[in-house]
């Protein structure tokens, strides 16, 4: 199954690093066993390990992670690519018109919203690093660096462990998306009135601390593909998955007891 993406594929891989357990929940050891049976199971059907699906620098996958927010990869594509090609680097972007902003981004969802923010947050990087560049953050540990971005007003945790995943730092950190978050709510890794900010902390507790960045970034892959081919928000295809046996909520619906 191919992802959907507006950028090529990476390339060479740098070393990786393992991620600061320190402020990690403890997890429960049947739910530990759980993810990584999920994770065992969906590697096979979705082509572990998956290929890197961006090779941006950290700064620029911050602004990507910006504009995917609630839109389609290739619109949130299109729109990052429309920037790229009207402001020749991000500091262009800083007095820019924020009308001109919209316009250049309007394929995405909220443009009016997210044009904005865009150019706040990239105000905040210079104000509080001197520059405009996030590859400082290779020298800090994943937890540490995830803080340092969070700090920011409108960076939540799926977009400080996107950047740090996806860019060419290429650190351990786990990214939960709204699909993903799903298949994870269904099985039962979290409890159902959990939401996608908090799932952060809980999901990562649950796979093993000395990951590697390339699993980890296989892990959210697989549940987010699972979440959009099978474990769909409305009509999920229960009978076709083969996390059935694991998830209780499938269980449920398939022998009619689950609430509409």
């Amino acid at each position: 199954m191919t992802i959907a993406s507006g950028h090529d594929l990476a390339g060479p891989r740098p070393a990786r690093r393992r991620s600061s357990a320190s402020s990690a929940p403890s997890a429960d050891p049947d739910l530990e066993a759980k993810a990584l049976a999920i994770h065992q199971r969906l590697c096979p059907v979705y082509g572990c390990p998956i290929p890197y699906f961006h090779s941006l620098d950290p700064l620029s996958e911050l602004v990507s992670s910006l504009l995917s927010h609630r839109t389609r990869n290739a619109d949130s594509g299109r729109a990052f690519k429309a920037l790229r090609a009207r402001y020749p680097d991000w500091a262009a972007l800083l007095d820019a018109p924020v009308p001109e902003i919209e316009a250049a981004i309007a394929g995405v969802t909220w443009p009016e919203l997210k044009a904005p923010r865009i150019q706040a947050i990239l105000r905040a990087v210079m104000e509080r690093h001197g520059s405009l560049s996030l590859d400082f953050l290779a020298g800090l540990e994943v937890e540490a660096a995830r803080a340092w971005l969070e700090a920011i007003p409108g960076v939540g945790p799926k977009t400080s462990a996107a950047v740090l995943s996806f860019s060419v730092l290429r650190m351990p950190a786990l990214p939960v998306d709204s699909h993903h978050h799903r298949v994870a709510q269904r099985t039962g890794l979290i409890g159902p009135k959990v939401d996608v900010g908090p799932s952060h902390p809980i999901l990562r507790a649950q796979l093993p601390a000395d990951w590697s960045a390339q699993a980890l970034y296989d892990n959210h892959e697989i549940l987010m593909l699972h979440g959009q081919a099978v474990c769909h928000h409305r009509n999920p295809a229960c009978g076709a998955c083969v996390l059935l046996d694991l998830c209780p909520t499938g269980q449920a619906r398939q022998a009619g007891t689950a609430p509409a």
